[in-house]
């Protein structure tokens, strides 16, 4: 028997793009989670259901026979942080068959901490909320032992008269994660991981993390877990780490999933002397902000082994990027690419179309702004409305009955936009296919595919307007050309930086 069995919900096969992509990783956060418990004496397993049927927990509960099931998202997976109703399903699914084998179910999770009440009604009795390693371990060490919950910070259940009961706050942002033993790895099988990533790709690829959380305020970012907060371990631990990946577990290539990497220049320019200390750096991509990419970080991350960063650029249109309170600027942008292109480093954008304001000159501004820096891969989706966002806030009153995506290539517009679903995804299949264009080395779009694609957004964008579409927050006066420098010039500024 053990005492706690550990899952969590997102299940690859359920998501088209992610089946494309073919990129899976371990649940890390989970393992964090089941690293902890072990580490004080409870006995853990892991029923990892990112390439196993969730029709198999059933098993695992009979083989395991646990007192307590917790279903604990993967805090560190940005698929878990858009919260897709295929894998809340999922959840539900592994909650009431926990419930009905007679175990004690414990819910942790983003979509969860939006939605309790929810959870609550199909199997969970507890749902822990903020960054829930430490709370987690109470929890089963008080049910386990016969003990009262009642103490337990971020934790709620069901209240008198079926009615949502916090027993207290939610659990204090701590930096008790850096602390944490590794994640436990050792309780999942890595070989399908291996065998997908050789098999699609032709090499291997680990997660982990050398930071947890993000001091950045963009209006539409959602933070249920960590909030504002920002911790980031040693350098010498996630160097450590590093060269652990690639001799025990063979990894050639490591994902770090930190929200925000190389926050800190100085923590940076450590980190390279750490790797560089070890030897043979193992190639490794992040995703970070291009105002932190200069050209002293960037030859850092060069010297760590870095081979790709994912920017979240959002727009070319510097009245968008404020309207967003994303804090950058676009000369930043051409300067990341610039020192990112210098270096060796793939330079990739996260860009996102529909937020409310944007119009079909901000768009231009946007495609304008690829063209001109030529990233090497772009990823494009739509504004989502998440809980508790700023946007969110604006825009709740447009919400209808569909208010998540049911997997991450839905990018279905849920408030009242400019454009109709079939515009953004006519402009994100052109700016895919030009882009894609470029890559000499790789089958992609011909010319005239991308033309068509092009022509078919601009018979669109004359049909497809929202007349009553939401306006931006910024007063129109205020942003127009606050910050606009012809995107040559500064191109050319950055090259002779």
């Amino acid at each position: 028997m053990t005492d706690v069995l550990l899952t969590h919900s997102y299940h690859l096969p359920y998501d088209r793009k992610q089946v494309r992509k073919m990129q899976p990783y371990p649940p890390l956060g989970t393992l964090y989670a089941a690293s902890n418990l072990r580490a004080h004496g409870i006995s853990v397993a892991v029923f990892d259901t990112m390439l196993q049927d969730p029709g198999n927990f059933r098993d695992a509960l009979h083989f395991h026979r646990p007192k307590c099931v917790a279903i604990y998202e993967d805090d560190f997976n940005f698929l878990s942080k858009m919260c897709l109703t295929r894998m809340r399903e999922v959840a539900w699914q592994l909650s009431d068959a926990a419930r009905s084998f007679g175990s004690t179910v414990i819910t942790h999770g983003s979509d969860a901490s939006d939605h309790p009440e929810e959870y609550l009604r199909h199997g969970s009795q507890f749902l822990l909320f903020g960054e829930a390693e430490t709370s987690l371990l109470s929890l089963c060490s008080t049910v386990l032992n016969g003990g009262s919950t009642d103490d337990i910070p971020g934790l709620a259940t069901w209240g008198p008269g079926m009615r949502l009961h916090r027993h207290r706050v939610m659990a204090a942002r701590s930096a008790s994660w850096i602390n944490l033993p590794s994640p436990a790895r050792d309780l999942i099988d890595i070989s399908p991981y291996r065998k997908t990533w050789t098999g699609k790709h032709g090499y291997f690829s680990m997660n982990m993390v050398a930071s947890r959380g993000c001091p950045y305020r963009c209006n539409w970012c959602a933070k249920p877990i960590s909030g504002d907060s920002f911790h980031v371990r040693s350098p010498e631990s996630v160097a450590n780490e590093m060269a652990e990946l690639n001799i025990a577990y063979a990894a050639d290539h490591v994902w770090f999933g930190d929200d925000v990497f190389a926050l800190n220049r100085h923590w940076v320019q450590d980190f390279a002397l750490c790797v560089e200390h070890r030897g043979n750096p193992v190639p490794f991509k992040i995703q970070s902000r291009a105002d932190l990419m200069t050209a002293e970080t960037v030859h850092a991350l060069r010297r760590a082994g870095c081979t790709e960063v994912w920017m979240g650029v959002e727009s070319g249109s510097q009245r968008i990027l404020d309207g967003m309170d994303k804090g950058l600027k676009i000369e930043q942008v051409v300067s990341a690419r610039q020192h990112l292109l210098d270096a060796g480093i793939r330079a990739c954008y996260f860009l996102q179309f529909g937020y409310p304001g944007e119009s079909w000159s901000d768009i231009q501004k946007t495609a304008a702004l690829v063209r001109a820096t030529r990233p090497d891969d772009i990823g494009v989706s739509v504004s989502y409305p998440l809980p508790n966002t700023v946007f969110y806030q604006k825009v709740q009153t447009q919400l209808g009955s569909k208010r998540n995506w049911m997997d991450s290539e839905d990018l279905c517009i849920m408030f009242q936009a400019a454009y109709t679903d079939e515009f953004y995804h006519a402009l994100r299949d052109a700016l895919h296919a030009e882009v894609d264009s470029w890559d000499s080395t790789a089958p992609g779009s011909t010319s005239y595919q991308v033309g068509d694609l092009w022509k078919r957004v601009i018979e669109l964008e004359s049909i497809s307007r929202n007349p009553d579409a939401t306006a931006g927050w910024l007063d129109e006066a205020e942003c127009v050309d606050r910050h606009v420098v012809p995107i040559q010039q500064l191109l050319s500024a950055a090259r002779e930086a």
